[in-house]
């Protein structure tokens, strides 16, 4: 029996819990090969098939996956990559475990979730240094600061119950009597000058200039202490355990990808983003590529020294030290089993040009 069946039953526990902070749309055509027991190497003149899992719909914040696979860089790895985007259905975690995919576009807290409930699941690399999960509110009702939204209501989805929430209700006194629940939907949040509501930082800011008229206050929670890593690449721990060197050019790939993205010329990336995702905009994705850009979401902090993708044991700890303390994560977790540092932090120019 392998390890997979003997945690069945512990990832169908946790699979209500893994639909809240991100799921990808189930797999055509059934799973992909076996790449830890064979396959080309780089040099073999083959290309070793995989495929990487998004946790929702082709975008900008995907934008450096699809840059890889639009210029090449995958190819020169080694690597055909079929990227499978995301969707609110269906559990990535299961997928991922279950073989359909080889990699699988994560986050912090729910690597951590993974240990707690003996998921054999890990970390490789962190595309995000910030998450870019905002709160905004109207302009002009005296909201300046995060603190300013105490006693507000605020429309929230129901993942934000085992994310980011407890950390607002342990730091700055966010109350239950405050929660109102988001759909997806600004409706609410504009018909009330009064109310916030949480959104994604290159996405429904510009909704609501377009739907609202007006430029909404934002915040950034990264700036404001809550720092999980974010758009991770994750994957099976037996992968990491028996092909190393595969796990080490999906990753090398990607960092190049993304940095290419940023740096170059995005539209060979865009172009696949919209083939995947038609009703997404050139605008949109601008709008995306911009705030990435701005508020430092891929290049900040770590990654400014050790390069794209940059994970450090440090921020894992202060993280998961927060989360325990606001009670979202068990204290006695050992939360160095969610990562390994040991395909990243190359440094900073390692991957230009």
């Amino acid at each position: 029996m392998n390890q997979w069946s003997l945690k069945r039953r512990q990832l169908i526990k946790y699979g209500a819990l893994s639909l809240g902070t991100g799921a990808i749309a189930a797999c055509a055509g059934g799973n992909t090969p076996d790449t830890a027991d064979s396959g080309p190497t780089a040099d073999s003149g083959e290309l070793t098939k995989l495929t990487y899992g998004t946790n929702w719909y082709a975008q900008a914040e995907h934008g450096g996956f699809y840059q890889a696979v639009a210029t090449g860089i995958y190819a020169d790895y080694g690597l055909d990559v079929t990227i499978q985007m995301g969707g609110p259905q269906v559990n990535g975690t299961q997928l991922l475990m279950g073989g359909a995919v080889d990699f699988f576009m994560g986050y912090g807290s729910d690597a951590i979730k993974a240990v707690e409930e003996g998921i054999p699941k890990v970390t490789v690399a962190a595309m995000f240094q910030k998450d870019p999960q905002i709160l905004i509110a109207h302009p002009d009702q005296g909201i300046e600061t995060l603190e300013d939204l105490q006693g507000k209501p605020i429309y929230i989805s129901s993942a934000a119950n085992v994310t980011y929430w407890p950390f607002l209700a342990a730091k700055y006194g966010f109350t239950e009597d405050m929660k109102r629940p988001y759909n997806f939907n600004p409706g609410p949040f504009l018909a009330d000058k009064n109310a916030a509501q949480q959104g994604y930082l290159s996405s429904e800011p510009l909704a609501i200039q377009k739907e609202g008229g007006f430029e909404p206050v934002v915040f950034l929670l990264a700036d404001y202490g809550y720092e999980p890593y974010s758009t991770t690449i994750e994957t099976r721990r037996e992968l990491v355990d028996s092909d190393p060197d595969l796990v080490q050019r999906f990753v090398d790939a990607s960092i190049k990808g993304w940095y290419s993205y940023l740096n170059g010329d995005p539209s060979p990336g865009n172009a696949l983003i919209k083939e995947a995702n038609p009703e997404m905009s050139d605008e949109q994705i601008a709008y995306g590529i911009e705030k990435m850009k701005e508020y430092g979401i891929v290049v900040s902090g770590d990654a400014e020294s050790h390069g794209i993708g940059a994970m450090t044991a440090a921020r894992w700890q202060s993280f998961f030290e927060t989360m325990a303390a606001a009670g979202v994560l068990q204290a006695e977790t050992d939360y160095t089993q969610a990562f390994t540092l040991d395909f990243v932090n190359k440094g900073a120019d390692y991957y230009q040009g």
